[in-house]
């Protein structure tokens, strides 16, 4: 099917889904949960397929982003579940004011309509991306990568007979079959089709549709993401911290990328820094972490002397810039310089600091004596996120239920004419 007839099929869906009821949405999530568990078996020889096909051509965190397992799997279903749980973000009242002429004047939550989402190799996004949008009352129309697309067309599949056995529409949720470059530009400029676009992936994707979209886009997901460690901070609880914001999943954009610390504590930080980071890792069995320390972090501790662009880098993988600062003040104003307003950390026992950070730097999430590794839909409550926007506007940080709905308003009078 071309992408343009999946789209006209979609906007000819949205009416319908804008008026399920609550009670039914949640229904079908159930069958569309349900269907999704009882295809694992199925939805993993698809991505086998996806990961024989991208071995030797992505690196092997990337490799890890691509992986699905019967784990993950019955984390998706459990992320669709938490998304029924919560409240309905739809024909929601957000404000009232009657007028002295007795006109009554509603603001009211409304779904969007369509919902277009292009993303990469993280199949796990297809039922989060799927189950967000129907939950708000939109239909979304997906568009995986390439190297994704066999798992993605699993996971859709299931879904879509969820919704039959609901007795709902399936082109509530739809997957283009193309994976070209022309598809990708079909959906940037599918004006009167898709309602809001949201791309999730790397700088590049998220660039190309920013430049070229001609319909709504929310910009998504590049993370150079910065841990501050204090002058004042409790050295021990900065290594844990750093450990997990780099480690614990560095191909993702809420990882850790950049290390700021304070001179008057990087004597006694920095080999702490490397013991964790690189040596106890080694000594586990682990893939250490390669340092790249600009000039002061060298003369302290080895590592790879840092480029001209290792601080203006999301590296996805186990490499840290490590960079020496005076100053809480400094530390703000190198992340104002290379940060995308992702996730910044500062690890401090000194309050004053912790509100000069919190104040002056301009990120969607900030952290204090925290690991980056929160910023997560499901880290906050959300069930699940569409992505992390690093804009202003409508929408920043995860985004969840209510930001894929937008408002009208509904006025009611008696014959009010003006």
């Amino acid at each position: 099917m071309t992408t343009l007839d999946i789209l006209k099929r979609a906007k000819a869906a949205a009416p319908s889904l804008s008026g399920l009821s609550t009670e039914k949405k949640n229904e079908a999530i159930e069958a569309m949960a349900a269907e999704l568990e009882s295809s694992a078996e199925a939805i993993l020889a698809a991505n086998d397929q996806d990961m024989e096909a991208a071995r030797g051509h992505i690196s092997e965190v990337m490799l890890d982003r691509l992986r699905l397992t019967e784990g993950r799997i019955a984390s998706m279903a459990a992320g669709m579940r938490d998304v029924a749980r919560l409240p309905d973000p739809a024909w929601r009242t957000l404000e009232s004011v009657t007028r002295p002429d007795g006109l009554r004047i509603d603001k009211v939550s409304v779904p969007l309509g369509v919902i277009a989402i292009i993303y990469e190799s993280r199949p796990n996004v297809t039922s989060d991306a799927a189950v967000l949008a129907f939950k708000a009352g939109s239909v979304c129309v997906l568009r995986s990568g390439k190297e994704a697309w066999r798992g993605a067309d699993a996971v859709v599949s299931a879904l879509r007979r969820g919704l039959a056995k609901a007795g709902l529409d399936e082109n509530y949720v739809n997957l283009i079959e193309d994976t070209s470059r022309a598809s990708a530009r079909e959906l940037m400029t599918a004006a009167g089709y898709v309602d809001l676009l949201i791309p999730r992936g790397g700088a590049g994707l998220i660039r190309a549709c920013v430049e070229n979209a001609t319909v709504p886009c929310l910009e998504t997901g590049t993370g150079i993401c910065h841990v501050y460690v204090d002058e004042y901070a409790d050295l021990q609880k900065a290594v844990k911290i750093v450990v997990n914001a780099k480690t614990s999943r560095p191909s993702v954009c809420n990882a850790e990328e950049v290390c700021l610390v304070h001179a008057a504590v990087a004597n006694e930080f920095l080999p702490m820094l490397k013991k964790a980071l690189v040596d106890d890792r080694i000594s586990a069995g682990q893939v250490p972490v390669e340092l790249r320390l600009d000039g002061r972090a060298a003369a302290i501790i080895p590592g790879t002397k840092a480029g001209e662009r290792d601080f203006d880098t999301e590296f996805l993988d186990y490499i840290l810039a490590v960079k020496v600062v005076d100053s809480v003040e400094e530390a703000i104003a190198h992340i104002a310089a290379h940060s995308t307003h992702h996730s910044e950390a500062i690890v401090s026992e000194n309050g004053e600091n912790q509100e000069k950070f919190v104040r002056g730097v301009d990120s969607a999430a900030v952290y204090v004596n925290a690991s980056t590794r929160f910023t997560d839909g499901g880290e906050f409550g959300l069930g699940c996120e569409m992505g992390i926007s690093t804009q202003k506007l409508h929408a920043r940080g995860p985004v969840g239920l209510r930001e894929l709905t937008t408002y009208k308003y509904v006025v009611r009078g008696d014959g009010h004419v003006r």
